[in-house]
Parts: structure tokens; sequence; C-alpha cells
């Protein structure tokens, strides 16, 4: 018995140790879950998620997603479940807009041309890359909920107030004079 409990002890220590900070984000159970919360009426929500408990869609989910989809989002580094593709009809054609855990890359289907947004989260900032030019331009930064810091020119950027019209369309008259 005293063997067992020590081999037991062991086998514990090692499969805490091995499994460090690998949680993961539970991606499919939470579009899940989400997608749920997106339906309108909140009787039917809460049909749904009477439903899909009693119906283990949520627990398979969840075993799904500790079993097989985290461990790819682990050994990968990037979840498959939130990478998506979609074809958006737009002005002036249509574009691919393919989403990974980095950004956006957008594919112009009539000629061909790729733009790539890509986010830093420690910086919470949005930079782009045109074509294939390799350097990444900022975008917009964030500086808190309200404010955003954007390019006027190559080398300038400027905090644009986000609840105030006038901060915009100031912005907005700048950057289109240039």
């Amino acid at each position: 018995m005293k063997k067992f409990f020590i081999g037991a002890l062991a086998m514990g220590m090692i499969a805490s140790m091995s499994l460090q900070s690998c949680i993961g984000s539970f991606s499919l159970t939470h579009k899940l879950l989400n997608w749920n919360e997106g339906i309108n009426s909140k009787f039917v929500n809460e049909l749904v998620f009477f439903a899909f408990w009693i119906l283990p869609v949520y627990e398979v989910s969840a075993l799904a997603d500790l079993l097989v989809i985290n461990s790819i989002e682990f050994w990968s580094g990037s979840s498959p479940v939130t990478a998506e593709s979609k074809i958006i009809d737009g002005q002036d054609g249509k574009y691919l807009c393919e989403r990974d855990a980095d950004g956006y890359t957008i594919t112009s289907l009539n000629d061909g041309s790729v733009t790539r947004l890509n986010f830093h989260e420690e910086e919470q900032t949005w930079t782009v890359i045109v074509g294939d030019e390799m350097d990444e331009l900022p975008l917009l930064t964030f500086v808190d909920d309200t404010h955003v810091k954007v390019p006027v020119s190559a080398t300038e950027m400027r905090v644009v107030d986000l609840t105030s019209e006038q901060a915009l369309y100031a912005y907005q008259a700048e950057v289109t004079a240039q």
C-alpha cells in the first residue's frame, strides 16, 4: 500500500509539472456559448441553454476542447477553431478575409492583391502590410478605452478622442487633405 501511495504521489507530481500553463482557450466552448448568447429572444436563449446541457452539447464541446483542440493550440500556437475565412462583397469587388490568432489577411479576388492586418497585444497596436512590402506600418494603437493613436503622416502619430465627433472629423479632414 505504501508503494502504491508513493507511486501515485510521484505520478501526480510529474503530471502537474508537465502540464503547467496548458489550460488553453477552450475556443470551441466559448464559440458555442457566444452563439447562444447571440440569440435575440431571452426565452429561446434559455431553452437552448437547457437543451444543450440536457443533450450533452456543452459537455462534448468542453471535452473536445480539453482533449483535442487545446492540445493542438498548445503545440501549434494557434487554435484551429479561431481560424476563420469569409468572402465579403465590397463596393469594388469581392475579398477573401481570413482570420487567425494574430489578425487578418485580406485578398482581393479581383486582382489578387493581399493586405495583412496584425494585432500586437503587448503594445495594443494594429499594423498593416500592403502587398509584397515587408514593412509593417502602424495603423492604430489603443491608448485607453476612448482614445487611439493614429498616423497623420509617415512619421507623425496623433491621439484622437473616439467619443468626440469633432475630433474624428478633424482627423479625417487632416488625413484626406494630404
